[in-house]
């Protein structure tokens, strides 16, 4: 659906974007991320057209968005950090606006009512638009993003300014959306990416360093890959039976967490996942299994880690999607990129 090849932006001497690759596929719903400069935003506003390459290649569903820019952009909804809203116009005079502007051919009054559905703002379609909250006014962006059912969404840090309500509607939203587009979505909100995201892709002084599920970025980068385990049951017992799974190869206790309640660290060979074979041994047993997590970092580690400046290695992780090596693509000083990156 999105394909990037060797994609590169100079401003001048400075190289923003150096050479980058990769593809999404319809369907998918992926996180860009990437600290201030590093080349995030001038990526996204390539994707979308709004700002030429100097070299690469950008490909929306087959369509060259250089060379049939009209065609790929019919593809593509955009949601910036500032929604392109119009505050004197109300709800009903933007989207019929907005529908002109876009030349949708799809049924007018049918086509705005389905979204306006969807994003639920059918309450306040007939309000002025500045009059609206700050959730109702990123809803009615998104609304305008969906105009003319595009197949790929691109939403600029949806949920910033939001209530934890309005981001838990949002988010919602957003997986909702996932089933039928596909969805490119940068937030510096690192848990909100975690938790909607299937699919990270992390962008460093112009190269990308990661693209990966945040279960894989974890466990390749972690130095401690020990799978925690609380259960309620004779301890004894417990730590025999943890020890006879096949490819386990150290279990200890940690402790009594209450009443006949204790958690175990399992180590397996070769970073097995063996969190299967300990919900059966737990539940053959008659035991109550009450946590099963890896020891693995989070996305907010994986990001620091990646992004450091102090991290040497960072441009040496493999970019799992295309299989290059990022090893050689060496950057100029980073442009300052476009507001709206995350704050490291």
């Amino acid at each position: 659906m999105i394909e990037v090849e060797n994609l590169t932006k100079r401003y001048g001497g400075k190289l923003a974007v150096n050479n980058i690759s990769f593809k999404i596929d319809e369907g998918e719903i992926v996180g860009f991320l990437g600290p201030n400069g590093a080349g995030k935003s001038t990526t996204m506003n390539m994707l979308t057209g709004y700002l030429s390459s100097t070299d690469g290649i950008i490909k929306i569903d087959g369509y060259d968005i250089l060379t049939n820019p009209n065609e790929a952009k019919t593809k593509i909804g955009y949601l910036p950090e500032q929604p392109p809203l119009y505050i004197d116009m109300t709800v009903e005079e933007y989207l019929d606006f907005m529908y002109d502007l876009k030349k949708v051919k799809l049924p007018r009054n049918a086509h705005i009512k389905e979204i306006c559905d969807m994003v639920k703002i059918t309450d306040v379609y007939h309000r002025m638009i500045r009059n609206l909250s700050k959730g109702y006014r990123q809803r009615v962006g998104i609304a305008q993003a969906l105009l003319g059912n595009p197949d790929v969404l691109i939403l600029d840090e949806p949920t910033v300014g939001l209530d934890p309500k309005q981001i838990i509607d949002i988010r919602s939203l957003i997986k909702r959306l996932g089933n039928g587009h596909t969805v490119i979505l940068s937030s510096h909100i690192l848990s909100e990416i975690q938790a909607v995201c299937e699919r990270i892709i992390i962008i460093n002084e112009g190269v990308i360093v990661a693209d990966d599920t945040t279960e894989n970025l974890s466990m390749n980068l972690s130095e401690d890959h020990r799978l925690l385990a609380q259960i309620e049951g004779n301890s004894v017992a417990v730590l025999e039976a943890l020890r006879s799974i096949d490819g386990v190869t150290n279990v200890i206790s940690l402790g009594e967490k209450s009443e006949n309640v204790y958690e175990y660290s399992i180590e397996t060979v070769d970073r097995c996942d063996k969190r299967r074979e300990v919900f059966k041994t737990v539940v053959d047993h008659n035991w109550v299994l009450l946590g099963l997590s890896y020891t693995g970092m989070t996305l907010e580690d994986v990001f620091l880690k990646l992004t450091s400046s102090n991290n040497t290695s960072n441009k040496h992780i493999i970019n799992s999607s295309i299989g290059n090596d990022l090893d050689n693509n060496d950057t100029d000083e980073e442009v300052k990129d476009n507001a709206g990156d995350i704050q490291a």
